[in-house]
């Protein structure tokens, strides 16, 4: 079999027009990711009055979406191993943006939480396909900040759908919130005629001769047929070909340790980011006793500080390392809600400062942990893993408005903070105690293959 030195050659490439150009799209994706995924905080306190939810229906319908989200992940991520990529990426963006605009002629809580459920099935399968995807074009010097960059339309996605939503909601109504989410399907065509296949993926499974081409072609316009000439090739590892790997894998030898830390490191980010970004305009609205208006401008105001967070771990993330950053966020996050916990009912304004700044910490975890799951998996496990990941995100989804929903009433907004407080805690414990540190490492070297195990 010849080897094509595929990793090495994406290694030497230095980051350029190509690349940035490939991010831009990629990047578009996860900025109306974000939007699909938050348009319902905003619509929800138009929709409590118009269809006189209490807080179990309010909490069940943030929480269908992400049901959706988790059977999306854990499919995509699977056959985004078998059938590639870019495909995967295509259907998941189609699916979530036609439901958007299937949402927007919801009649009922029942309808509107079917239509919600079937987006969510595209929202959960496209991030961790683009994390693995913008991954394996990455060197391993500048890895960290390549991967986050285009990220940051995603923060970006939460911060408009949050000015947005303060403007449209009152002004034209809430099915105007999800038209604008169906906007996506334009970049349908863009994911499929310009993004090239992984050529990490193509080489794993067989098909080294297409990843020649497309390398090659990658190496052409970078140095401008020859005329600017690019770095040496590295010497790397070799990098066994494989069809696919079993699940199992994820619990084999070094993954097992990785896997569940993880996940755990998922699932309590998560759990924090979206069941307080996705409540708090609601309970505002509730418990602070502020009009429609002052409600939807605490909650834009809020997402601000999760955009400079982003930005923080975009320029730092290869200084400071994966490790290091998630630990003291998570921990900044979980000592600050855990302060509002015992005094939640101090001047909403304060509220908005602290919760904020706690957001914005835990967020900018949330950017840098689908960067390190795609780091921590070998190249037949990636989109695997970073589907299992972002399932756990998804599970965080569920459970977290559901939480809410249930502790609201029974034990005040006191339970909901202290809830917060504790789960990012315990994030930021177990990325110190058991994380791996990735920085400045190529992928085959952090994350060998099992394929040459017997």
């Amino acid at each position: 079999m010849v080897d094509y030195q595929i990793a090495a050659r994406i290694e030497r490439l230095p980051v350029s027009g190509w690349h940035l150009r490939i991010g831009l799209i990629i990047g578009s994706g996860w900025f109306f990711d974000a939007f699909n995924a938050l348009s319902i905080a905003y619509v929800l306190p138009a929709l409590v009055a118009l269809w006189h939810l209490h807080h179990a229906e309010i909490g069940l319908l943030i929480s269908i979406g992400y049901v959706g989200q988790i059977i999306g992940s854990l499919f995509f991520g699977w056959w985004a191993e078998r059938i590639g990529r870019v495909p995967c990426a295509l259907y998941t963006l189609l699916i979530f943006s036609i439901m958007s605009f299937c949402c927007a002629f919801a009649w009922s809580l029942p309808s509107m939480m079917i239509m919600r459920f079937i987006q969510g099935i595209g929202l959960g399968g496209e991030i961790p396909i683009m994390a693995t995807y913008i991954n394996e074009f990455a060197n391993s010097q500048k890895r960290g900040r390549f991967s986050l960059a285009y990220q940051l339309l995603f923060p970006v996605g939460i911060v408009t759908v949050g000015f947005v939503g303060r403007w449209v909601v009152p002004s034209y109504g809430w099915r105007w919130m999800f038209i604008i989410g169906a906007l996506p399907t334009l970049l349908a065509i863009p994911l499929r005629y310009v993004l090239p296949e992984s050529p990490r993926w193509l080489a794993r499974i067989g098909r080294g001769e297409e990843a020649d081409r497309i390398v090659t072609r990658i190496e052409n316009i970078i140095s401008r047929n020859g005329a600017r000439p690019l770095p040496a090739i590295p010497q790397l590892a070799p990098v066994p070909v494989r069809a696919k790997a079993p699940i199992g894998h994820l619990f084999k030898g070094i993954y097992k340790r990785r896997t569940i830390s993880v996940w755990v490191i998922w699932f309590t980010t998560f759990l924090v980011s979206y069941g307080l970004q996705v409540w708090l305009p609601s309970i505002y609205r509730t418990v602070y006793h502020l009009s429609l208006q002052q409600s939807l401008n605490f909650a834009a105001l809020m997402t601000i500080p999760t955009l400079l967070g982003t930005i923080l771990v975009t320029l730092l993330i290869d200084r400071t390392g994966r490790r290091p950053w998630m630990t003291y966020a998570l921990l900044l996050a979980g000592v600050l809600l855990l302060g509002l916990s015992f005094r939640p009912y101090v001047d909403p304004y304060w509220v908005l400062v602290i919760a904020a700044i706690a957001i914005g910490a835990d967020n900018s975890v949330s950017q840098a942990v689908s960067t390190y799951t795609a780091e921590i998996y070998p190249t037949e496990l990636r989109a695997m893993g970073c589907g299992m990941g972002n399932a756990w995100l998804r599970l965080s989804a569920v459970v977290g408005p559901l939480l809410i929903g249930l502790i609201l009433p029974s034990g005040g907004i006191r339970a909901v903070f202290l809830l917060f407080g504790v789960a990012a805690v315990t994030g930021g414990i177990t990325c110190r105690l058991f994380g791996t540190e990735t920085r400045g490492k190529t992928l085959e070297e952090l994350s060998p293959s099992l394929a040459t195990e017997k």
